[in-house]
């Protein structure tokens, strides 16, 4: 690690040197202010090859569209394209080598991504591409948003921050195949240059860069300088008087494409006694197996062959069986259980392979290979008796075990298996390294005659796609063991599985599927007589029912699990329920019962040692404490919760913690600590790409900046969100941001815009049923009429407020609508009716507390009485 300046304490992350995550490297030293301090994996680039030859008029023409002072300052993205094999990806890592080494080109360093673009079991989507990128510069997976496109407009804030910071950087996107797996990667900024290869020309507005073969003087010395930097210059078959012309022989044969090339060379290189001669007539007779592939394929091909055919019968056996594997890599340890041969011994022939060119290391003790290398060898595997069923079988088992094992940390209550992790912090690393690998086997075990391994991984995953907020995955896995335990009439793990996909499927918003699934699950657990599965189901099909606001029905469910899971004497259960059923409580108002719930929730949940739960339910009895006026109560709950959640790295619940806070100090005028709050939850939900907190947050700081009179930021703020729930289509929250916003342009006269404001919350929420937001539009809407002198239009809208509030029982806010009719009614001089209005007020105000409030009403009423 190295730093060029100091950094706040806590708020910098300082990369030097390379990073490493996934399919991802990042090189040279970067800078970039991240919100916690995370220290990635480090390593390099793909390492160059040692010859490198033949391509100086392309690699120039590359430098030339990065250098910052010639065509990079226009050109934002150059693409190689070229036939598989051609020597793509060596192009652009030789230019980016050279690019780094250029003082001032590019300070921040270089991202490089191998897309797969051409594999189908391992093509990845720019949504996995960005979550790799994102996870190399800091940001935690469990942070990473689920859909592509916050993950795009995260990975952009990311790189305005290098940009910012004037640390140029260079990405590398290798192997697309599709203007899909590019676009949602590219900056904005050309200051950010970009390299791309692919074997298509893709219409992606770059400037294009077409890779030809060697030519035949070109191919020639590749081959004989890879000989050279191996045996020596002094090898014999490099100056036989016959062999310059074998030696162009081989080129033709592998028709100059630089692939063939290498492996022909490395062979050479490898056996001092292999004539040229000799393997030039083997590669000739290879071509009759592959009539019908272009001459350049036959060349590959070939020279893969006799690659094979040269290796030790273990190595070929792992060799072949390599392919099993579905994911992107392979780690040591889990090619030992594939091949049935011990770790140190698959260590050494992994090294082999990786020696003959048959097998990359993109990182410590990972292995893949590339993407024809691995057509070849599954082609082989094919042909070969090796049980490779047997082989899948012992693979995907070893992932099913150790995923078990790894889950078990995760879960809130229980012992933690500490025989294969000793840590949570080990058991978590090992799941991130294998995350692809895990749901790639969970999806495809079924094709493989594997069902009961699609089910356990599916389950076993639950927790870590979970905290890890891949929710994609999560609704992926779960499907697809629902459609297993279907198939094979277990009805048990049918109505779990469909109890999963609810829950996967509330967390990107889909709560009209969550509803249907948790109501199949319930269905099934009911005719099974599972009176405990039921109660946990009742339990998440309340919560999706409270999301989409039948709230009475949400109670109906919270309460039926509740008192099922007490009968049962499952006590976690019941806490977590507790607070579930506290929050839909506070939906209809019903805010002491809520506070018992939260209570009992708090404090079953804290003798359970469930500390993430024990903080949610804190934070929860803030929020009801804050709606029946108990505020300092409220700060030290909130309060509570924030410290549990930052101690616990829970970053999006410390930023819900943080935004209730701030809510609580503005209710006792602490306003300037309310907006450092309420900026904080702004800050966290911003870096971890959650929009709809972004959205809450931007809110919840206008509304305190209001209190101290920043009218205009206030302003800024809620059009922030306005903007951002109605892209999202939250239409609630829009509504929302609509009335605050209303509120803050009324604060500099705007009222015309005002009204326009108002108008638009009160029918969003009177459309969305939510007559407690409509009762508060409509008051703030008669007060804007007022300032433009339309007093019976006002008069109608605070009677329309009075009226909702009343049959809400909501006494305070049915006092403000009382005292905001009484000067309505003053305005046009009916003070007999304002009078009465302003007793209204003044008994709903003492009513409830409001001491301030009732005050501030009868110096309305003293001019009236005398």
């Amino acid at each position: 690690m190295s730093a060029s300046t100091p950094d706040p304490p806590g708020v910098s992350n300082r990369i030097a040197d390379g990073v490493f995550f996934n399919a991802v490297v990042m090189g040279r030293d970067i800078q970039v202010t991240l919100p916690a301090e995370i220290r990635p994996a480090l390593t390099g680039l793909p390492r160059p090859a040692a010859v490198f030859t033949g391509r100086e008029q392309q690699v120039d023409a590359l430098l030339r569209s990065l250098s910052p002072d010639g065509e990079g300052g226009k050109v934002l993205v150059s693409a190689v394209a070229g036939m598989a094999g051609v020597g793509k990806t060596e192009l652009v890592v030789q230019t980016a080598q050279r690019a780094l080494r250029e003082s001032g080109w590019f300070p921040g360093g270089v991202l490089f991504v191998d897309m797969f673009g051409y594999d189908p079991d391992r093509c990845l989507s720019a949504a996995d591409a960005l979550q790799g990128w994102l996870q190399a510069i800091g940001i935690p997976g469990e942070h990473i948003p689920a859909s592509e496109q916050d993950r795009a407009r995260l990975w952009r804030s990311v790189l305005d921050a290098y940009t910012s910071q004037d640390r140029r950087l260079l990405l590398v996107i290798d192997n697309a195949r599709t203007r899909d797996q590019v676009v949602p990667l590219l900056p904005a900024d050309p200051a950010i240059a970009v390299l791309v290869t692919s074997r298509h020309t893709l219409n992606i507005d770059a400037r294009l860069h077409d890779l030809n073969v060697l030519d035949s003087d070109a191919a020639v010395a590749l081959i004989r300088e890879v000989i050279a930097q191996r045996r020596g210059a002094d090898d014999p078959r490099l100056h036989a008087p016959d062999q310059q012309q074998t030696m162009a022989d081989l080129a033709e044969l592998c028709a100059g494409l630089p692939l063939a090339l290498r492996v022909v060379a490395a062979l050479l290189a490898d056996r001092p006694h292999l004539q040229p001669a000799a393997l030039a007539d083997r590669l000739r007779d290879d071509q009759a197996r592959l009539d019908g592939l272009s001459r350049q394929e036959i060349a590959v091909r070939a020279a893969f062959d006799l690659s094979y055919q040269h290796l030790t019968d273990d190595q070929a056996l792992l060799y072949r069986l390599m392919p099993v594997n579905p994911g992107l890599d392979i780690a040591t340890e889990a090619a030992a259980a594939l091949t049935d041969l011990p770790t140190a011994r698959v260590a050494v022939l992994l090294e082999d392979l990786h020696r003959a060119h048959l097998v990359d290391e993109p990182a410590a003790d990972r292995w893949r290979m590339h993407d024809l290398v691995r057509l070849h060898a599954a082609g082989q595997s094919a042909t070969s008796p090796d049980g490779t069923h047997t082989a899948r079988h012992r693979l995907f088992t070893h992932y099913l075990h150790a995923t078990q094992a790894a889950s078990t940390h995760l879960v809130p209550t229980g012992p933690a298996d500490t025989t294969r992790f000793p840590s949570r912090q080990d058991a978590l690393r090992w799941l991130d390294a294998e995350h692809d690998n895990l749901v790639s086997a969970c999806v495809s075990a079924p094709t493989h005659d594997l069902p009961h391994i699609a089910t356990g991984l599916a389950s076993a995953l639950g927790h870590f796609l979970y905290f890890r907020r891949h929710f994609i995955d999560w609704i992926t896995v779960a499907t697809n063991a629902r459609d297993i335990f279907h198939q094979l009439g277990d009805r048990h793990g049918e109505g779990a599985t469909w109890g999963n996909l609810g829950i996967a499927l509330q967390q990107v918003r889909r709560f009209d599927e969550a509803i249907t699934a948790h109501t199949n699950a319930l269905d099934i657990f009911h005719q099974l007589g599972d009176h405990h599965g039921e109660g946990q189901v009742w339990s998440n099909l309340g919560i999706a029912l409270a999301e989409v606001r039948r709230y009475d029905e949400a109670i109906t469910a919270h309460t039926y699990a509740r008192d099922i899971l007490h009968q049962l004497g499952d006590r976690h259960g019941e806490g977590q329920v507790w607070d579930s059923l506290g929050i839909a409580l506070q939906q209809v108002r019903r805010f002491d019962e809520a506070i018992t719930a939260h209570i009992n929730a708090r404090d079953i949940l804290h003798q359970l040692g469930d500390h993430h739960g024990e903080g949610t339910a804190w934070g929860n009895l803030g929020v009801a404490l804050t709606e029946v006026r108990r505020y300092d109560e409220a700060i030290t709950a909130h309060t509570n919760a924030l410290d549990i959640h930052h101690r616990l790295g829970d970053h999006h619940r410390e930023g819900q913690a943080w935004g209730n806070l701030g809510i609580a100090l503005r209710q006792v005028h602490r306003y300037d600590e309310a907006i450092t709050a309420h900026t904080n939850d702004l800050e966290i939900c911003h870096q971890l790409g959650d929009r709809h907190g972004e959205g809450r947050a931007w809110n919840n700081l206008g509304i305190a900046l209001r209190q101290v009179h920043r009218y205009d930021e206030a302003i800024t703020a809620h059009t922030n969100a306005l903007d951002i729930h109605h892209r999202l289509g939250d239409h609630h929250r829009e509504g929302q941001a609509w009335s605050n916003l209303g509120i803050a342009l009324a604060e500099v006269r705007r009222y015309d815009e005002a009204i326009t404001a108002h108008t638009n919350a009160r029918d969003i929420l009177h459309q969305l049923g939510d007559h407690h937001g409509e009762g508060q539009v409509w008051d703030s809407l008669g007060s804007a009429l007022q300032q433009v002198g339309r007093f019976d239009e006002a008069i109608t809208a605070h009677t329309n407020a009075r009226d909702i509030h009343h049959r809400l029982g909501d006494r305070h806010r049915e006092g403000q609508a009382w005292g905001a009719l009484g000067i309505a009614l003053g305005q046009v001089r009916r003070f007999d009716e304002a009078r009465s209005c302003w007793e209204q007020a003044v008994d709903a105000f003492i009513e409830t507390g409001d001491a301030e409030s009732a005050t501030l009403i009868r110096t309305l009423l003293d001019p009236l009485e005398s």
